[in-house]
């Protein structure tokens, strides 16, 4: 299911972009214009549910390093409402968190990726970094 947004400036287009500030979408540069007008901020994140600090001991081997995202992908994934959004369920936390403390991870990642929810989301993941 894709999740058409909604220009918040005109209130009427699909919006196709977003403020690099506040990250308020919009459709056109008419109505990012308009936006600018009133000052806009970075949105402050939700203390609802820390991240986990990763324990010091976890040492990370890439075998590839093109296996590796550039800072430009981190930053559009960090970036994307959709993708923040999907993240504050707890059931799909529950099964990040599963892979990620796995002795395992391949295989966890493995039965994850039969669970609808998590592959959805592996592929909006999929969509911001390859665009």
């Amino acid at each position: 299911m894709v999740v058409r947004r909604v220009c918040e400036v005109c209130k009427e287009a699909e919006s196709k972009y977003k403020c690099p500030s506040c990250l308020s979408p919009y459709c056109s540069l008419s109505c990012f214009k308009k936006h600018k007008e009133l000052p806009c901020e970075k949105p402050i994140p939700s203390e609802e549910t820390p991240c986990p600090t990763l324990p010091p001991n976890k040492v990370f081997q890439i075998a590839d390093p093109s296996h590796l995202l550039q800072r430009s992908q981190l930053d559009s994934i960090a970036l994307s409402t959709e993708i923040r959004d999907a993240l504050k369920d707890r059931d799909l936390q529950n099964i990040i968190n599963k892979i990620d403390s796995s002795a395992d991870a391949a295989r966890e990642l493995d039965k994850a990726m039969e669970l609808e929810g998590f592959r959805n989301f592996t592929e909006k993941v999929l969509s911001v970094v390859n665009p």
